[in-house]
């Protein structure tokens, strides 16, 4: 248990986010039971896009694949103020992540701080190629509560088996850089994360992630399933060892996601993503966008879009079968184990 990072968002706590996290699982409950759609309450995790550029070609990314339907761009600091005055006083969690890599945004890191003196908890992913002296300094000033770095691998040849186009001591020397700068600042924050996405060529270096992250002086290991979009004939990322995997072989020799889709999800009742250019989407699986439940760029509040009738319907739709919907078939939320 890591005391000082669950103290710090526990300490983000006030009567009326307590009072709107209450109203979120009483009404997700109520759904589950009537299985009719009740939303009380708004959200209390947001991810929010601050670009979809990334400086990586990661083969199961949107971004790395270059490979978007949708706009692309960086979020702009005006409208995200405008936005987070609209919905800070509910929100407990706010994930400076989708796509893209956030450090290439010019404001990001100033976007973090005003989020963080709203008394949010912040966090963002980054893949740590830009996390040289001077950025990492100013994370550390920014109030950044929990940054997870993205490292697939300990050795360059099976970190750019993944992270192709990436330099894994340029990584290392970032996640360097960030644990000194907590240490000169005399810094609590950012909880620092290795995240290792677990894939066929990098299982073997698991236990060597755990060493490295001691050596360095990073708060946590997070070891992390993959995602493969094309899974059914198998795949060369899907990983040998079972616990690591999203995917079983089946008698008939097909791949299948392990768990059994239940039709109800969590995430529907208390979060949602926003991208740069502010569309409001369902979940972090819905990557170009397609299920686009309104505009904050063309509504007065976030809340007429999330009680409103397109976000009602995709809910109702969903408690009908979760499997008539594209980005709920390779989603793990709301599932039961499978039996083989």
């Amino acid at each position: 248990m890591h005391f000082n990072d669950v103290f710090r968002f526990l300490s983000k706590l006030t009567l009326r986010r307590l009072w709107n996290m209450s109203a979120l699982f009483t009404s997700y409950y109520i759904t589950k039971w009537t299985k009719k759609p009740v939303q009380w309450g708004l959200p209390m995790t947001i991810s929010i896009e601050p670009t979809t550029a990334c400086n990586l070609r990661c083969p199961e990314c949107p971004s790395g694949l270059r490979s978007f339907t949708r706009p692309t761009g960086n979020l702009k600091s005006d409208f995200f103020r405008k936005t987070i005055d609209d919905i800070h006083k509910d929100l407990m969690y706010l994930i400076f992540y989708f796509q893209g890599e956030p450090y290439i945004n010019p404001e990001f890191l100033d976007m973090v701080n005003y989020a963080h003196q709203k008394g949010i908890y912040t966090i963002t992913s980054t893949n740590g190629h830009f996390l040289h002296e001077e950025n990492a300094k100013k994370t550390v000033l920014s109030g950044l509560d929990r940054l997870i770095i993205s490292l697939d691998g300990t050795t360059q040849e099976t970190y750019e088996n993944y992270r192709i186009g990436g330099n894994i001591e340029s990584v290392i020397q970032g996640a360097k850089n960030m644990v000194h700068w907590k240490k000169e600042l005399k810094s609590k924050t950012p909880h620092i994360i290795f995240q290792f996405l677990v894939v066929k060529p990098n299982e073997h270096q698991i236990a060597d992630v755990y060493k490295l992250a001691k050596e360095i002086g990073v708060d946590e290991v997070k070891l992390k399933t993959a995602q493969v979009y094309n899974f059914e004939n198998g795949n060369d990322l899907i990983p040998t060892i079972d616990k690591y995997s999203r995917y079983r072989k089946t008698k008939e020799g097909k791949y299948r996601v392990k768990n059994e889709l239940m039709n109800h999800c969590w995430k529907l009742w208390h979060a949602c993503v926003i991208t740069w250019d502010g569309m409001v989407v369902p979940c972090c699986f819905d990557k170009d966008a397609t299920h686009r439940l309104g505009n904050l760029k063309e509504s007065e509040s976030f809340k007429k879009i999330w009680q409103g009738p397109e976000y009602q319907q995709f809910r109702s739709t969903l408690l009908k079968g979760r499997d008539k919907i594209d980005i709920c078939t390779n989603c793990t939320e709301g599932c039961k184990v499978w039996a083989s």
